[in-house]
């Protein structure tokens, strides 16, 4: 395996690049990923990777579009040098929130960071946690498709909580609450909301009993906080004991971070998918590593073994 393989990334997220390539016991491969002055970008694989089953390890966050080109040229840089299998292994797919016509003459732009991606020649993709699965239908090669869940299922039951009600801040998230439950032995919340504009929403009403509970609010993205802290607050003010915030991607955009340290939180528990900088400075934050499970993933994906098992 360590002869063959060789993982490379543009400048996403190097920490996690880090971490899966200590679990695979490999170095990341050498690649120089620069701008010039005009700001294009300069890609050089720097070693031989002819024959080689190649991963390239990007997410698609802030700022996406250079992540993209990154990844696209990364794709076309690989695929020249004659690399055997390239696999895209994007932890965060951006755009995945536009991912059909909501009103009229606005584009499918997950569909299109599908079809670029697709266009430059990769083999397989490895991603997690999409916003909506039915992207992985917007690809004409395979799609793995890795969740947090089993990730937070062991970090929930080593805080040993009691009276845990699983929480979703809307409809579409309940599935994913659904089997959170399951996993950890809860019963299940949602709240039913309206979001009137983009990046806003309205807090209406609590489906389920959450007076006098730990309450563990799922999502599969924070980006502006506003609706996961609306649904803190909600929650807190219908009688909740606690409320821990559980999210994979911590996008964090604009006042995200204010608006999570002025919510009582017990705790907030993201993946590193999305790099988070010390900086941000957010109140009781547990940062839990998708390294060893993307690690399994690519070594399954190069010995040409069944992933299921990690889907689950």
């Amino acid at each position: 395996m360590k002869d063959s393989i060789a993982v490379f990334s543009g400048n996403s997220n190097q920490t996690l690049v880090k971490q899966i390539c200590d679990n695979l016991k490999i170095p990341p491969g050498e690649i120089t990923v620069k701008k010039f002055s005009d700001g294009e970008l300069f890609i050089k694989i720097e070693e031989n990777v002819r024959g080689r089953d190649t991963f390239i390890i990007q997410s698609l966050s802030y700022p996406a579009n250079d992540h993209i080109m990154e990844l696209l040229l990364i794709i076309d840089a690989l695929k020249r040098a004659s690399a055997r299998r390239i696999t895209c292994v994007i932890p965060y797919y951006g755009y995945a929130r536009q991912d059909r016509k909501v009103e009229p003459r606005v584009p499918i732009s997950a569909r299109v960071v599908a079809d670029l991606i697709q266009s430059t020649g990769p083999d397989r993709i490895l991603t997690m946690d999409l916003h909506a699965d039915q992207i992985q239908g917007f690809f004409n090669i395979p799609v793995d498709h890795l969740y947090y869940a089993p990730i937070l299922v062991d970090h929930i039951k080593e805080r040993n909580m009691s009276d845990v009600v699983i929480v979703s801040p809307d409809s579409g998230g309940a599935e994913r609450a659904r089997f959170l439950g399951q996993k950890v032995n809860a019963n299940m919340a949602i709240i039913d909301k309206r979001r009137p504009v983009a990046n806003e929403s309205e807090v209406m009403n609590i489906v389920g009993d959450i007076k006098g509970k730990n309450c563990i609010l799922l999502d599969d993205m924070i980006d502006t906080a506003g609706t996961i802290c609306k649904a803190a607050t909600a929650l807190l003010g219908k009688g909740a004991k606690s409320v821990t915030c559980c999210a994979t991607h911590g996008v964090l955009s604009g006042e995200a971070v204010n608006r999570l340290n002025t919510v009582d939180f017990e705790e907030i528990v993201f993946s590193n998918t999305i790099y988070i900088p010390k900086e941000k400075n957010i109140k009781n934050l547990t940062v839990l590593s998708v390294a060893p499970m993307f690690a399994k993933a690519i070594e399954r994906i190069h010995n040409e073994e069944s992933i299921s098992s990690l889907f689950i």
